[in-house]
């Protein structure tokens, strides 16, 4: 069949004009600020200076600037290489996994764990399970707001600002003495509208490294308690604080003695060095059972549309690892080494 050159021209003309008007609305669009510290890994990488040293991003290295792979995490890898590696997890991710991470963090004869109380999903490292519970906040207490300490690890402003919860800031830190500022603390918790949600870092406060002690987290409890507070823990440094999950737990702990209902945040890319693998998990402590399963199954449909499924090659890493006594102990020991010569090294920068 002929086709008319006026007629292919005006096709042509058409399709060009759609193609541009489809590409045009992207010249309004400006550059994103850099990330105030991922820009600095940017200004590093970019340094030709053979004497150049990293002080950004908090990945830990070893005398030679180094990725270090933990002993235990290469033995997990070498038990899974190729098992399982092509399957989708379910949207909750390893249930293993899961498993595991609330034993460390509630403990592992937690009567929460018994009771079938805490809902929880697998999620993309401590930032994806901080990402979930901020659009579960919004999702279900949308007229609630967040308060965030001040300073706090700066990503925490992004995640909750684009999940659309209202934030304000509460008073942590003192610069006069470089250290907390515990009574401008609990005066802002006072002053809070009853029924606030107050992010804490549970241990390794980023990025001052200033912890309340045993009995101010008592103090803070109580606080948050009578005015009916909720409570939402990012634990991204258990184990790599002190070299001891238990004592890094701690406060976790105190708060679920005092009888609050909470939510967490854990993160293995630092204390397993799995930083790239983005392995963590998102828990919500519940009345019961019943309310637990729903819970699970909202954050579960909040993650479908984000992510679908979270990945399985560091589940299946961290299960390994933390599941096995053995591979267990190796870890603790080198959590306290990291740790240990963490804190070794500070001393003497200082």
């Amino acid at each position: 069949m002929a086709i008319s050159l006026k007629g292919e021209f005006l096709r042509r003309s058409s399709v060009a004009g759609t193609r541009f008007m489809s590409t045009s609305w992207f010249r309004s669009i400006e550059p994103a600020p850099k990330d105030p510290i991922l820009g600095v890994t940017e200004a590093f990488l970019a340094d030709q200076s053979p004497n150049k040293v990293n002080v950004g991003v908090g990945a830990y290295r070893d005398d030679d600037g180094k990725a270090v792979v933990l002993e235990c995490v290469r033995e997990a890898e070498r038990r899974i290489a190729g098992n399982q590696f092509m399957e989708y997890l379910p949207i909750g991710g390893s249930i293993k996994m899961v498993e595991e991470s609330l034993k460390l963090a509630y403990g592992d004869n937690s009567e929460f764990i018994k009771d079938k109380r805490i809902a929880a999903v697998q999620a993309l490292s401590g930032t994806g399970a901080c990402r979930l519970f901020a659009a579960f906040q919004q999702r279900f207490h949308p007229n609630s707001q967040i308060y965030i300490p001040v300073p706090t690890w700066a990503n925490h402003h992004n995640i909750w600002r684009d999940a659309g919860v209202s934030m304000k800031t509460f008073r942590y830190y003192h610069p006069e003495s470089k250290g907390l500022d515990f009574e401008g603390l609990m005066n802002d918790m006072k002053n809070a509208p009853d029924g606030s949600f107050f992010l804490l870092h549970a241990c390794a406060h980023n990025p001052t490294g200033v912890d309340p002690s045993e009995e101010q987290w008592r103090e803070i409890s109580s606080q948050i308690k009578a005015k009916g507070h909720f409570p939402f823990f990012d634990m991204a440094y258990q184990g790599f604080a002190s070299g001891d999950p238990e004592r890094d737990a701690k406060a976790i702990r105190i708060f679920l003695e005092d009888g609050h209902l909470i939510g967490l945040a854990q993160s293995y890319a630092k204390n397993m060095g799995l930083y790239g693998q983005r392995v963590g998990c998102l828990s919500v402590l519940c009345e019961d059972e019943k309310q637990a399963v729903a819970v699970k199954s909202q954050l579960q449909l909040i993650a479908r549309p984000m992510y679908s499924n979270p990945p399985v090659h560091g589940a299946l890493i961290v299960s390994t690892v933390l599941g096995d006594p053995e591979l267990k102990k190796l870890w603790l020991n080198e959590v306290k080494g990291m740790a240990d010569r963490i804190i070794g090294m500070r001393t003497t920068l200082r």
